[in-house]
């Protein structure tokens, strides 16, 4: 059966976040195991990169209460008995279909924010010892500097059980159908019937568009005074 139902799910805004929150990722986490080429100086990387993720996320966390329809929080985030709900129901392998995230996805999304965000700052507090001081180092003191340190690993490891889980997911759903990671390249999503929260309010408006710029003078600004602090 031919798909029926195109909807224009993510905004070119959103696609430059993801795609551009990965790379920012990945060389983030290159950069810890690596000492050497091609980085003369691997720790100020993974600092910039860093940098970056904040300048990102500031940009995501504001596109959720001012952009496109499917980017905002209040569109994705469920209760929790519908939550619960669609859970049971993708066990059974009859999930019902959202143009945005579903339920169990948007809670993800929210958990992988927070805990990039957690990340990012948190790094803003911390030094190698030998070469590399990040912005905020020494604001608050050697004790809170050690334990903001032990939380940072931590959560890098927790970083990589949310990442493996949000693979694991785009596996599932492409298995029942829905190409996930198409969807992030082409903005649009196809649907053999019309999804629970399909909505044909327009992406691409004035008004979006000045949010989006305002949007990305501020997270620019952060990030440019991190990296030249």
């Amino acid at each position: 059966m031919r798909d029926k139902v195109a909807i224009e799910v993510w905004d070119g805004w959103i696609r430059l976040f993801h795609w551009g929150l990965v790379a920012a990722v990945l060389v983030s986490f290159y950069t810890t195991k690596t000492s050497g080429a091609p980085f003369l100086f691997p720790v100020e990387v993974h600092a910039q990169a860093g940098y970056l993720v904040i300048g990102l996320l500031i940009f995501r966390w504001l596109w959720g209460a001012l952009g496109s329809v499917y980017a905002r929080f209040k569109t994705f985030l469920y209760p929790l008995g519908k939550t619960v709900a669609y859970s049971n129901t993708l066990l059974k392998r009859q999930p019902s279909a959202y143009a945005s995230h579903n339920p169990l996805g948007g809670w993800m999304v929210v958990l992988m924010l927070l805990s990039l965000s957690f990340q990012a700052v948190s790094g803003l507090f911390l030094s190698d010892d030998i070469f590399f001081q990040a912005p905020l180092y020494g604001l608050f003191g050697d004790g809170v500097g050690s334990q903001l340190r032990a939380l940072h690993q931590l959560n890098s490891d927790l970083l990589i059980i949310l990442i493996g889980l949000h693979l694991a997911g785009l596996i599932v759903h492409r298995l029942l159908g829905e190409s996930l990671l198409a969807a992030m390249f082409v903005g649009a999503k196809r649907f053999r019937q019309q999804p629970v929260d399909g909505r044909n309010e327009p992406l691409n408006t004035a008004t979006l568009r000045i949010r989006a710029l305002g949007t990305l003078l501020i997270a620019a600004g952060v990030v440019l005074w991190l990296w030249f602090y």
